[in-house]
C-alpha cells in the first residue's frame, strides 16, 4: 500500500520551517508527500538583511518566493502544489485587509481547489495548523479552516461533484513542533555543553515567551538524522530566513541528543491508535475506500 501524507500551509517557507524533517523521513523511508502552499507570499517581507537576491525581491516578490520555493522542494523531495490565493499580509493598526487577499475569499469557493488534489492524491493524513493557526495571522488561521472544511467536503460525494471521486481522509494532525517542551530541553542541554554560548540568551528568551503555552503533542516523527535535510530546505527560503536565525538554527547534535523529533498534535482519527505514536500513519494498515 503506498502511504501519502498531504501537509496544507499558508506561505512558502512553512513547510520548512514547519515539518520539513517529517516531510524528509517519510520521503527517505519511501512514502509520498505532496505540499500544498495556499498563498504564494506575495506580501512578506524580506527578513533576511544579507539577501544575495535583494534585487529581485524588490522587483518580484511573488517570482523569488517561488524560485526559493522550487529549491526547498528539490532538497526534501516532496510533490507541490499552489491553491494560488493571494497572500493577506499582516496588517498593523487595525488596518483592513485588501480585498480578494486568501482570507477573505468564501470558504466555498477557496476551497474547491483544495477539495480537487485531496481527490486526486487521496492521502491516509492531512497535516494543518490548529484553529489559532499557530500564531495569529490571517492566512495562517484561514488555512486550518480550508483545511477542515476541504477534510470533510472531499469524502462527501454530494459537494464538489465535478472535482472528483469522493475520498476519506484517515487521520488529521495539527503542527505543534515550536513548543515549551522542545525549547527547554535544548536549552537545558546547551547550558551542559556550552554554559557561554551566546546562543543560550536567545533561546532563553524563546523558552520564557513560549512558557505559559500548553504542550498539545501526541504524536512525535523521529527527524534526528534528517536536520540537516531541514535546515538546507529552510535556508532555501532565504528572503524570510536569515542564515543564521537564532529561532530556527540551534546546534544539530546538541538537538539529536535533546529532542531528535517533530510534534504533531493527533486532531482527527477514523482508526484506532494508541497515544503517543511514533508514526503519523500509525494503526493505517488498510486501503481505506475512500468514500463517506
Amino acid at each position: 500500500m503506498t502511504l501519502r501524507l498531504l501537509a496544507v500551509h499558508a506561505h512558502p517557507d512553512d513547510e520548512s520551517s514547519k515539518g520539513a524533517g517529517t516531510y524528509a523521513y517519510y520521503r527517505n523511508r519511501g512514502d509520498e508527500v505532496m505540499i500544498v502552499s495556499c498563498t504564494g507570499g506575495e506580501r512578506g517581507d524580506v527578513l533576511n538583511q544579507g539577501l544575495e537576491e535583494r534585487a529581485m525581491a524588490e522587483r518580484d516578490m511573488p517570482g523569488l518566493r517561488r524560485v526559493e520555493m522550487a529549491r526547498a522542494q528539490a532538497v526534501v523531495g516532496f510533490e507541490h502544489r499552489w491553491l494560488g490565493y493571494q497572500d493577506s499580509g499582516l496588517p498593523e493598526n487595525g488596518e483592513p485587509l485588501q480585498a480578494n487577499c486568501f482570507a477573505l475569499i468564501p470558504l466555498e469557493i477557496s476551497a474547491e481547489p483544495l477539495v480537487k488534489i485531496i481527490r486526486e492524491y487521496r492521502p491516509q493524513v492531512l497535516v494543518t495548523y490548529d484553529e489559532s493557526g499557530g500564531y495569529p495571522h490571517p492566512d495562517h488561521i484561514r488555512t486550518h479552516e480550508i483545511s477542515m472544511y476541504a477534510l470533510e467536503a472531499a469524502a462527501d460525494p454530494s459537494r464538489y461533484p465535478d472535482a472528483g471521486e469522493p475520498w476519506q481522509i484517515s487521520k488529521v494532525y495539527y503542527d505543534c513542533i515550536f513548543n515549551h517542551p522542545r525549547i527547554d530541553a535544548v536549552c537545558q542541554a546547551l547550558a551542559a555543553a556550552e554554559p557561554e554560548s551566546p546562543l543560550l540568551e536567545q533561546l532563553s528568551g524563546i523558552r520564557e515567551w513560549m512558557r505559559d503555552r500548553p504542550s498539545r503533542a501526541t504524536s512525535q516523527v523521529p527527524v534526528g538524522e534528517f536536520l540537516e535535510v531541514r535546515d538546507r530546505a529552510l535556508r532555501s527560503h532565504a528572503s524570510q530566513v536569515s542564515p543564521d536565525s537564532a529561532f530556527f538554527f540551534w546546534p544539530n547534535e546538541l538537538q539529536r541528543e535533546a529532542w531528535p523529533y517533530e510534534d504533531f498534535e493527533l486532531a482527527k482519527s477514523l482508526v484506532d491508535t494508541t497515544l503517543p505514536e511514533a508514526d503519523l500513519f500509525a494503526g493505517i494498515v488498510n486501503e481505506p475506500q475512500g468514500t463517506a
